[in-house]
């Protein structure tokens, strides 16, 4: 019921014994409550005035008043504490996933990974709230309250205390029910996130093709299956609400009872039977509140446990570099033996070859050969699984070191628009860049005519950009990291109409003086303009050359290049 690590998240140590002193207070308060009011119950009954029986119905009120100021500051406390907690998640969420890169985030999915920061967070949250609060007052008000029904009258007390372990194994074993059911519940929301969110950034390709609308029943089905796994966990979870109500009213019948034939032959006193006929309804009420919010707590549990599998995983960084790698026409990379391979049996394999000086490399080939998976590994983002990386003599692991990542610039087929100011956008590569630099990269990149102030919000909740525009301040980052001399680009035009597409070329190709660039495409006016070309077929390297060459000596290459023509 209780995910472990919710016990080491920062602060909960700290917070537990406020909740639990709370949870003393209140039991203290309801105790309280029932004898003032069973004494007032009882003078009347004897036929005192309103008068003689005030001080017991200002004691009363007292006791309700602290009751409910109890409460009121036990929410507030856990308001502002999940809150933080919360935001601390999210904050920490998202700076694992900026160090994870695009490919692990591409292989978890994109939806799986926006839910989680977003909806998995909030319900983390209520999470949070729920247990701490609820949990607490399970394990602490009932004992207090028993205790206080014993020394009121110790038959009830054993009625309800063989009752009690009742209804908390009938919740356990309802509770690993509904607990699978929420498991494979939440499972079918992820699944429901990536294939929505999959279908909606290619609408446009699907209707293209005519596909709209079987990629619209696919949905369909994918929500129906959300929608039966919704319902087959609501429905555990109210048979286990309606097993523990069963448990408590019967149990509260049955002091009742007891009681009324005592009162009956004159073996107890109005006053003590009243009070704990009135604690009684108490007793099981913590017990009550956490089963009524089970649903939520479940929901919670699976995110927490989404969320610290994400926040766990590994980023395969490693800090073999000392210093930022200045790229210079000495420079070497050397490639020997590398692999990187996928559970679905794709990557690439044995990949081997050297680059040096300044030079302008293309890696092509079909898709799926493995172009995207051999940059990512020569940009960062991702390890191979064996082989060996020498950088100017220095044997490597891999290149996910963080200072190779920021030795470059990388461009991508999409270029993603921060929700903020263009001068904040311009400037991510090089945070301390003045406005006269980000002015020049802007016209550089062809973006002078865009007729926005560095201070104009762009992104989400801003102007919107065209395609052409978001490569264009992709292009102005690289323009403005002058001491990043290693590009890699992927598929930099992949998505724009061929008009656009040769207009940002005529801005791309300054960047790449004085640079090693590695460029990952599938176009062919891009490699004329190449010094070296790697040619991939089913992540293996089966050439490397010039154009020219490649044309007049490789089969597959010039077979390849007909097929793209």
């Amino acid at each position: 019921m209780i995910d472990k690590s919710l016990i080491a998240l920062p602060g909960v140590r700290r917070v537990f014994p406020i909740l639990g002193l709370l949870a003393v207070f209140q039991a203290l308060c309801i105790s309280g409550q029932a004898l003032f009011l069973s004494a007032v119950l009882t003078g009347l009954w004897e036929h005192k005035t309103f008068t003689e029986v005030l001080p017991q119905a200002a004691g009363f009120a007292v006791c309700f008043l602290t009751r409910e100021g109890v409460n009121f500051l036990r929410q507030k406390l856990l308001d502002g504490f999940s809150y933080k907690l919360a935001s601390e998640m999210r904050e920490n969420l998202l700076t694992k996933m900026f160090q994870l890169g695009p490919v692990a985030l591409q292989e978890l999915g994109t939806g799986t990974a926006a839910s989680t920061v977003i909806t998995g967070i909030d319900e983390v949250e209520m999470y949070i709230k729920l247990v701490l609060s609820k949990v607490l007052n399970m394990m602490v008000i009932p004992v207090l309250l028993l205790i206080v029904i014993a020394f009121l009258d110790w038959r009830s007390a054993i009625v309800l205390l063989i009752a009690f372990p009742f209804a908390i194994i009938f919740m356990i074993l309802l509770g690993y029910a509904a607990q699978s059911r929420a498991e494979r519940q939440y499972k079918s929301f992820q699944l429901l996130s990536n294939h929505f969110l999959d279908s909606l950034r290619g609408i446009s390709t699907l209707k293209y093709f005519g596909k709209s609308k079987d990629y619209a029943n696919s949905i369909y089905l994918t929500s129906e299956r959300f929608r039966k796994a919704t319902m087959n966990t609501l429905r555990v979870a109210m048979l286990s609400t309606f097993a523990l109500d069963f448990f408590a009213t019967l149990s509260v019948a049955t002091v009742a009872l007891f009681l009324g034939l005592r009162l009956m032959d004159g073996h107890i006193l109005l006053s003590p039977a009243l009070a704990a006929l009135i604690l009684a309804p108490e007793y099981f009420l913590p017990l009550r509140e956490f089963a009524n919010d089970y649903h939520a707590t479940l929901n919670g549990k699976n995110a927490l446990a989404s969320v610290n599998q994400l926040l766990a995983m590994d980023e395969h960084s490693s800090s073999e570099l000392t210093e930022v790698i200045h790229w210079s026409k000495n420079s070497t990379l050397n490639l020997s033996e590398l692999t990187k391979t996928y559970e679905s049996g794709r990557g690439v394999s044995d990949v081997n070859f050297e680059l040096s000086g300044f030079k302008k490399i293309a890696l092509v080939g079909a898709s799926g050969a493995g172009k995207t998976t051999l940059l990512s590994m020569l940009s960062g983002f991702l390890s191979p699984d064996s082989g060996q990386i020498t950088l100017n003599e220095q044997k490597l692991s891999g290149l996910t070191d963080e200072n190779w990542r920021r030795s470059l610039s990388f461009i991508p087929q999409s270029t993603y628009i921060f929700s903020g100011s263009l001068r904040e956008n311009v400037a991510f590569y090089e945070k301390s860049a003045t406005d006269a630099e980000i002015l020049e990269a802007m016209r550089l990149a062809g973006l002078a005519d865009l007729n926005l102030s560095l201070d104009e919000r762009i992104g989400a909740g801003g102007r919107v950009l065209s395609g052409g525009q978001k490569q264009r301040v992709a292009l102005a980052r690289a323009f403005l990291a002058k001491d990043r001399s290693i590009l890699c680009l992927d598929e930099p035009t992949a998505h724009l109409d061929i008009e656009t597409e040769l207009e940002i070329k005529e801005n791309i190709l300054p960047l790449f003086e004085d640079k090693l660039v590695i460029l990952a495409t599938h176009r062919l006016h891009w490699l004329p303009q190449m010094d070296q070309i790697i040619l991939l077929n089913e992540g293996q390297v089966v050439g490397i050359g010039p154009h020219e060459e490649l044309y007049r000596e490789n089969n597959y290459y010039k077979q390849l290049l007909e097929e793209m023509s």
